[in-house]
C-alpha cells in the first residue's frame, strides 16, 4: 500500500484528487498504481478522464480488499471480473429474498465505511460499465492482457444489467431554475470571500449555459477576456449597457483544448465574476479558488466535489432536501428556463455545448409539455 511518506509520488495527481479523498487514495493505491496514473498524465489524458481513472481505481482496490482480502491483482483474472459484476448488478427483489444474492453485506459495509458507497441496491449499469472501461484502460496502460473482451464477460454484463432492471436517473433529480437560483444568491450576501466566490460561481455556472463542474473548476483568469459592453435590450438603439466577457473553455466533455469553444458572459453574472476577482486581487491562475475553513484562499481551484458540497450546503440552509439536487441541476435549470422563455434549442445549445440535440431536447420537452394545452384539458 502507498504510505504517507510516498506522498511525493503523487506529484501532479494531487490536483485531481478531492481534498477529502487524499488520505484514502494514499492508503489504497500502490506504488504501481501511482506509476500507472502518472503515465496517464504524461499521455495527455483529459482532466475529467484522469479524475475518473483515479476514482475508479481507488474504488476497485477497496472493493478487491473487501471482497477477497487481497489487493487488486494485475492482470485481473476473469473470475474476479465476474465477481465484480455479480456484486454490482443483481436482482433487487431476489436480494430481498436471499441475502447471499448480490454484494455481500460485509463488503457493502466496508465500502460504506470508507465513504466509497452510498447507494443501496444494484448499481446503475452505466456506472458499472464505466468502471469496467477504466479497468480495461488501466490494463492497457500497463501493457497487460485484459479479460474484459471475453464473450463470457460481455454476456454476463448484458444479462446482469437486465436483471438489475434499474432505469437511468438524471444526475440531479430536480433542476435549479431561476427562482431557486435567486434564493441561493440570497444566502451569498454577507460580503465574505466565500459568499463572493459562491455568488460568482453560481451565476457563472447558470448564465454561461449550465457549465459542468469540471469546466467551472478549470476556469482560469487568462480565459476571461473583457469585451465592449452590450445593450441590455438588443432591439433598442439606446439604453443601459451590460458588462460583457468572452470566456474561453479549455478541454470539455465535447471539445479538446485545440478546438475549445468560447462563450459570452453578460450582465449580472459578469459583474459578480468581476467583483469576486477584484476583491481578492486574482489576476492570474484559477478563477474559482479553494477556501479553507477560515476563508483563506488557496492557489489551487475549488474541486468538482467542492462545488457540489457548496451547493448542497446552501440548499440545506434554505430548508431544501439536498439529496434532490446536485450541481448538474444548474445545467438542467438553464435549459429548462431557456425553453420557458421561448429561446430556440439551437441557440441554447450554443451556450450549453451539448453534443446531442436529443439529450438537450429532453429538458425542452419537459418544459413544453408543462406549458402546453394538453396538460390543461381539465384544469
Amino acid at each position: 500500500m502507498a504510505k504517507k511518506d510516498e506522498r511525493e509520488r503523487l506529484g501532479d495527481l494531487m490536483a485531481f484528487i478531492s481534498h477529502d479523498r487524499e488520505e484514502l487514495v494514499e492508503e489504497l493505491l500502490s506504488s504501481a498504481d501511482l506509476d500507472t496514473l502518472r503515465h496517464v498524465v504524461r499521455k495527455g489524458t483529459p482532466d475529467n478522464s484522469l479524475r475518473a481513472y483515479i476514482s475508479d481505481l481507488t474504488y476497485l482496490e477497496a472493493w478487491a480488499l473487501a471482497a477477497t482480502g487481497r489487493p487488486l491483482p494485475w492482470p485481473a483474472p476473469e473470475p474476479l471480473v465476474l465477481k465484480f459484476i455479480a456484486h454490482h448488478l443483481y436482482d433487487a427483489a431476489e436480494k430481498a429474498r436471499n441475502p447471499d444474492h448480490g454484494m455481500p453485506e460485509n463488503v457493502e459495509e466496508e465500502l460504506k465505511g470508507r465513504g466509497l458507497l452510498r447507494a443501496k441496491g444494484p448499481h446503475a449499469p452505466s456506472t458499472v460499465r464505466r468502471r469496467l472501461a477504466s479497468w480495461t484502460s488501466l490494463h492497457r496502460f500497463r501493457d497487460l492482457e485484459e479479460p474484459f473482451g471475453n464473450p463470457v464477460v460481455r454476456q454476463a454484463i448484458k444479462k446482469a444489467a437486465a436483471a438489475a432492471d434499474r432505469s437511468p436517473e438524471r444526475k440531479s433529480r430536480k433542476s435549479i431554475g431561476r427562482e431557486l437560483l435567486d434564493e441561493l444568491l440570497i444566502t451569498c450576501e454577507d460580503g465574505s470571500p466565500r459568499s463572493l466566490r459562491d455568488r460568482a460561481l453560481l451565476l457563472f455556472a447558470f448564465a454561461s449555459g449550465g457549465r459542468r463542474r469540471s469546466e467551472i473548476a478549470a476556469l482560469r483568469v487568462e480565459d476571461i477576456e473583457e469585451q465592449e459592453p452590450v445593450p441590455a435590450d438588443p432591439s433598442a438603439s439606446d439604453g443601459p449597457l451590460l458588462r460583457h466577457y468572452r470566456i474561453r473553455l479549455r478541454r470539455t466533455k465535447t471539445t479538446s483544448v485545440e478546438k475549445g469553444a468560447t462563450i459570452p458572459l453578460i450582465g449580472l453574472a459578469a459583474d459578480a465574476l468581476a467583483e469576486w476577482l477584484e476583491s481578492e486581487s486574482i489576476a492570474s491562475g484559477y478563477a474559482f479558488r479553494a477556501l479553507d475553513r477560515w476563508d483563506n484562499i488557496a492557489e489551487k481551484p475549488i474541486s468538482a466535489a467542492g462545488i457540489n458540497h457548496m451547493l448542497k450546503r446552501r440548499l440545506a440552509d434554505l430548508g431544501y432536501d439536498s439529496n434532490d439536487y446536485s450541481a448538474h441541476g444548474l445545467r438542467a435549470g438553464f435549459l429548462t428556463e431557456a425553453a420557458k422563455a421561448g429561446v430556440s434549442l439551437p441557440e441554447a445549445m450554443q451556450l450549453s455545448q451539448h453534443r446531442s440535440v436529443q439529450q438537450a431536447a429532453r429538458y425542452y420537452n419537459d418544459a413544453e409539455i408543462a406549458l402546453g394545452k394538453a396538460a390543461r384539458l381539465i384544469s
